[in-house]
Formats: C-alpha cells, sequence, structure tokens
C-alpha cells in the first residue's frame, strides 16, 4: 500500500503557518482585552462592553477575559452580565481576594444580599472602604436584612460621646427682650432662660433585628436610649429619652411595606418632660443594591404631663431618595410636611404646619476615612397670634453638619462632628443659634 507522506519542506511550512497563526489569534485575543482595558480606565464602559460581548460564548473562562469584561459591564450598568463573569473569575482563582470583592460589588447592584453575605468575611468588610453609616443609615436601611441564610437577625451598637455645646437650652443670646407694648420698658429674661453653654459628654446604646416568619413577612423592631449630662451652668439641661418601635413588615420582590408602633419617653434633668406614641406606616422600593427610594406617614400624639396646653398631634408624610455610587461615595435628599395640632381648644397659636428639605451625603477619603456633611431645612408656620408678643410665630430652621469618619477596626467608628442650628423667628424669645462640636467612639455587634 502506499503511504501519503509530506515533504520535509512542506511540513516545516505547515507547522510555521500553523503556529503562526495560533500567535496572531493570541496576539488578536489579548489586543481586544488591552483595548477593552483602556477603555474602562478612560470611562468609556459602554465601548468596551460593546468590543467584548461577541467574544464571550467563545472565551469565557478565561481568567484576564473576564476580569476585564466583568469591569466593563459593571461600569456600564450591565450588573447581571458583570456577575456572571465575575462569577467565572472567583470559580478559576478561588484565592483571588480582589476578584471576590470585584463580585461583592456586583452582587450588591442586583440586590442580592445572601449573595454578598455568603462571600469570605474579608471580601465583605472591603466592599465599602469605610463604614457607611453615620449619616445614611436612616435612608438606607430601614431595619436589617434577614442573613445569608435568610434567617432572623439582631444587631446593637453603643457609643460614647464628649463635646460642648455653644446653646444647650436653645434660648436668645440676649436677655433683653424688645417689650409688645409701645411705650414700656424691655422684659428681662431670667437667667436659664438666655443662652447657655457648656461642655457635655453623652452615651447611646441600641438594638435593631427582624425574625423572620416566612420569605415574606418578617416581624421588626428597634429600641434606642440615650443620655446627655452637662458641666456647669448648663447642669440643669442635661436629659434622657427612650424610643421604641415595633411592627410587621411584608417583602415582595424589591418592595417592602412596614406597619410600626412607635413610643418614645423624654426626661430633661431627671424629671418626665414629654411622651410621645403613634404609628408609622413605610414604603420602601429598592431600585437595585444601590439606589432606594422611602415614603413614610407618620401620626404620634405628643403629651406634656406638666403643660398639657401643649398637648398636639403630629401627623408628617414625607419620601426620600438615596444613592450609593460604585466608588463608595453615598448620597440622599428627601422631602417631608405635615402638622402638629393642639388637643386643647384655643392653643392653636402652640400649633403649626411644617414643610422640610435634607440633603446628605459621605465620600471615602481613604480605605478607613471618610468624610460626610449634610444640610437640613424646616419651615413652622404657627396657628395664630401669640399672646405675649402680639404676633404669629414662624420659624425658619436650618441645619448644617460636616464631620469625618474614622473606622480604625471592623465593627469601630470614630466620627468627630461640627454642628450649626440657626433658628430665624419671628418671636425673639425663639430666635437662636446654636454650635455643637463632640467626638463619638462606636462599637457595633
Amino acid at each position: 500500500m502506499h503511504r501519503f507522506s509530506w515533504p520535509s519542506g512542506a511540513s516545516r511550512w505547515f507547522v510555521a503557518a500553523g503556529l503562526a497563526w495560533g500567535l496572531c489569534s493570541y496576539a488578536s485575543a489579548q489586543s481586544v482585552v488591552e483595548s477593552a482595558t483602556a477603555l474602562v480606565q478612560q470611562g468609556r464602559a459602554e465601548e468596551a462592553f460593546r468590543l467584548l460581548d461577541p467574544q464571550e460564548a467563545t472565551r469565557a473562562g478565561d481568567p484576564a477575559f473576564d476580569a476585564v469584561m466583568g469591569a466593563a459591564a459593571h461600569a456600564a450598568g450591565h450588573y447581571t452580565r458583570a456577575v456572571m463573569a465575575r462569577e467565572r473569575l472567583v470559580l478559576a482563582q478561588p484565592g483571588n481576594l480582589g476578584a471576590q470583592v470585584a463580585l461583592g460589588q456586583s452582587l450588591n447592584a442586583v440586590g442580592d444580599r445572601s449573595g454578598v453575605l455568603a462571600l469570605p468575611a474579608q471580601a465583605q468588610a472591603m466592599l465599602v472602604p469605610v463604614d457607611a453609616g453615620n449619616a445614611l443609615d436612616p435612608f438606607l436601611y430601614s431595619y436589617d436584612k434577614p442573613d445569608a441564610a435568610g434567617q432572623s437577625s439582631l444587631k446593637g451598637y453603643a457609643e460614647v460621646s464628649v463635646g460642648r455645646d455653644s446653646n444647650a437650652n436653645a434660648g436668645p443670646v440676649s436677655g433683653q427682650l424688645q417689650s409688645p407694648v409701645p411705650g414700656t420698658p424691655p422684659w428681662t429674661l431670667l437667667p436659664n432662660a438666655v443662652e447657655t453653654s457648656g461642655a457635655f459628654a453623652a452615651a447611646q446604646a441600641g438594638v435593631r433585628g427582624r425574625v423572620v416568619l416566612d420569605p415574606r413577612w418578617s416581624l421588626v423592631g428597634t429600641a434606642v436610649g440615650s443620655a446627655r449630662h452637662y458641666g456647669g451652668q448648663a447642669r440643669a439641661f442635661g436629659h434622657t429619652a427612650w424610643d421604641a418601635t415595633v411592627g410587621l413588615a411584608f417583602r415582595a420582590e424589591r418592595h417592602e411595606l412596614i406597619a410600626s408602633g412607635q413610643g418614645s419617653y423624654y426626661a430633661l434633668d431627671g424629671s418626665r418632660l414629654r411622651t410621645m406614641g403613634g404609628v408609622l406606616g413605610e414604603w420602601i422600593y429598592r431600585l437595585d443594591g444601590f439606589r432606594q427610594i422611602g415614603s413614610f406617614v407618620q401620626v404620634l400624639d405628643v403629651h406634656y404631663p406638666s403643660q398639657t396646653l401643649r398637648d398636639v398631634r403630629r401627623s408628617v408624610v414625607g419620601t426620600s431618595y438615596s444613592h450609593l455610587f460604585r466608588g463608595g461615595a453615598s448620597a440622599y435628599a428627601g422631602i417631608y410636611g405635615g402638622q402638629e395640632k393642639p388637643q386643647t381648644s384655643g392653643a392653636e397659636p402652640l400649633g403649626h404646619r411644617l414643610l422640610g428639605l435634607r440633603v446628605g451625603g459621605q465620600w471615602p477619603l481613604a480605605a478607613q476615612w471618610t468624610v460626610f456633611a449634610s444640610a437640613d431645612w424646616e419651615r413652622r408656620s404657627y396657628g395664630g397670634e401669640d399672646p405675649f408678643f402680639a404676633v404669629a410665630r414662624g420659624d425658619r430652621q436650618t441645619q448644617w453638619l460636616v464631620g469625618l469618619g474614622w473606622t480604625p477596626a471592623s465593627g469601630w467608628r470614630i466620627t468627630p462632628q461640627w454642628t450649626l442650628t440657626r433658628n430665624a423667628s419671628t418671636l425673639p424669645i425663639t430666635d437662636y443659634t446654636r454650635r455643637v462640636f463632640s467626638v463619638t467612639v462606636r462599637r457595633e455587634f
């Protein structure tokens, strides 16, 4: 039988051509990865994604390709595709901490909290450079979510603070007020009614949690206790407070509805000043793992045991939007309005209508540092002429806050912050400015 064989010269040429083709293919593939990487670095993530998309079917599983595919898809907002690519990368390189963190970011983006909690603890700790909690917890999270296994959760914290308050009693700067009656001398205020400054020490502790009844229904609740002690002339303005909520939550896809009962107790210088009790209804819609809309309706009865004339029913509705950015920065904005209606006939000057706006955000500076700021504005229009000053009270209150957050270790936070409050009022006795500087050490459990 005749056996066919390549001539030695042709064989060499065939092998050389094959090698050349392979090298060209490899170079082309590397060129695509490098080009896509450069596009992502230039902020042109969508272009990088379109360049890589046609090749995913043949190159999926190549760590170099999956890494840039995940980065491009995530930056372009194609979060599901980013999760797929980054899951392949973690599967191929199970010890790659950077890949685990990247996967966690994409899982957060699609709202897969269970997937995030299933990652190694070290990767979870690195997902957000700084504990994003000081100013935004009330806006990003209503209550703790179920844990990775869908079970109940309970978390707590304790914190201590020291600082100085320029106006502990929110009093006017001057003890001489112009009399509303022409031709009469100015009114002289008692010393404890005038602006009083003092150093303070404070402590606060709280718990919040969720008891999962089934995949949709949960019992939720919070409890917080706090106390502040002033020194010097401001000693009489020390106070304690207790607040608690308990309710029922229903979750369906991205929606969560919560109905809660609320109660609070506030004591000034050891004596009960007021109590509050009522209901709170919330609707939370999570657009994805980064964006959330929240709306609420609150009705509270406010009772002053020793001054029942001041008793009011407070009714407020509001909505807010919060956003966690890919780099770790976060922001929120909200609007609310309502009224405080006196419970006693003839006490209309003590009631008011209110409208408020609030904005805030925080930005990571380094691996353990963040800066945060917020601004709040509230307008209050009272329901009648004040009997002493013969004018209708109207307030325009603004509050500015700025601070730093330092997370020296997991679960710890040290926060120096400065707050300026200005209440511009038509009544001299309620017109004031207040500055508070404090340093807080917080431990979360």
